[in-house]
């Protein structure tokens, strides 16, 4: 039987840019898909419920919450929802090329043991434009391995690279269904998440691979739940917590280096350091930047 990828979409944000996602898993090459969107924020989802319903096409679906989840619920909620062989946790405001589906397939079909797929990624800004940013480039030319056609990683070693700089592109992943399902977001965590569940498959011994195919277009832009709480500090707070906790853990699970990375946490000491001078002006979260920034690794 074909491979299928469940493309699902957890819904808080801007109806225009989700219709944007939409019409570009519409536009795929490959037809092995099906999409799921999970309305958690709609005040009227009849309106959103009629315009999926003009799509005609019986691989959409439309689900709206009939109560309010909250972000983390949202996307376990849409974990409970994967039903076929690939799943992809699709940001609302993002956009698949249309090699997107043809080409994590094509990855899976060659490497079907392996529990999680980067494909190449060009960043976009608000407007749908190619943009550079400094976090963007960090991840390229710094954080991110050496990749010429593909490349597997996995154990220590994928720990360490994702620890030092986390350079994957969450939304853009394909997950082997039986990976991803078996592990739920935590609720504790807001906007580190992505690398809580990342670090917990890591450990359990799942590979990534890495292809670097362009076919996903991640939106960046400062209305992000991450560009909000980078400003607050409240980020920085929960940043701190998670690697001093993940540090212990992989001390525990036998990783001495891993653990080391993960208590220096360099990356993002120096993430809160570049942020430092807009907090100062806004005169917000500034304790919990400089404690991140200065205080003892």
């Amino acid at each position: 039987m074909s491979a299928t990828v469940d493309i699902l979409v957890p819904f808080y944000g801007d109806a225009a840019l989700l219709r944007e996602a939409v019409a570009s898993v519409l536009a795929q090459h490959d037809d092995r898909w099906r999409l799921t969107v999970v309305d958690d924020h709609a005040d009227d989802p009849g309106e959103l419920a009629a315009w999926f319903a003009t799509i005609g096409d019986e691989r959409v679906r439309y689900l709206p919450n009939p109560a309010n989840l909250g972000l983390t619920g949202n996307f376990n909620r849409c974990l409970e929802l994967v039903e076929h062989d690939l799943a992809v946790l699709m940001g609302c405001d993002d956009r698949l090329l249309p090699n997107y589906v043809g080409t994590v397939l094509d990855v899976h079909a060659d490497h079907p043991d392996a529990g999680i797929i980067q494909p190449g990624v060009r960043v976009i800004d608000r407007d749908g434009r190619p943009v550079r940013t400094l976090v963007d480039q960090a991840k390229r030319h710094v954080y991110a391995p050496r990749v010429s056609g593909r490349r597997t990683m996995a154990g220590e070693q994928l720990a360490i690279s994702l620890l030092r700089g986390d350079w994957l592109y969450f939304p853009s992943l394909a997950w082997r269904a039986a990976t991803i399902t078996s592990v739920r977001f935590r609720p504790d965590l807001r906007v580190i998440q992505d690398l809580a569940l990342l670090m917990e498959l890591v450990q359990r011994g799942e590979r990534l691979v890495v292809d670097e195919t362009l076919c996903f277009e991640y939106r960046r832009h400062a209305a992000s739940e991450s560009s909000a709480t980078a400003f607050d500090g409240s980020r920085f707070t929960e940043a701190g917590t998670f690697f001093a906790d993940t540090a212990a853990r992989l001390r525990e699970h036998g990783w001495p280096r891993a653990a080391r990375v993960a208590r220096r946490h360099l990356s993002s000491r120096i993430f809160a350091l570049t942020m430092l001078p807009k907090v100062l002006r806004q005169r917000a979260g500034v304790g919990a930047l400089t404690r991140h920034v200065f205080g003892r690794a």
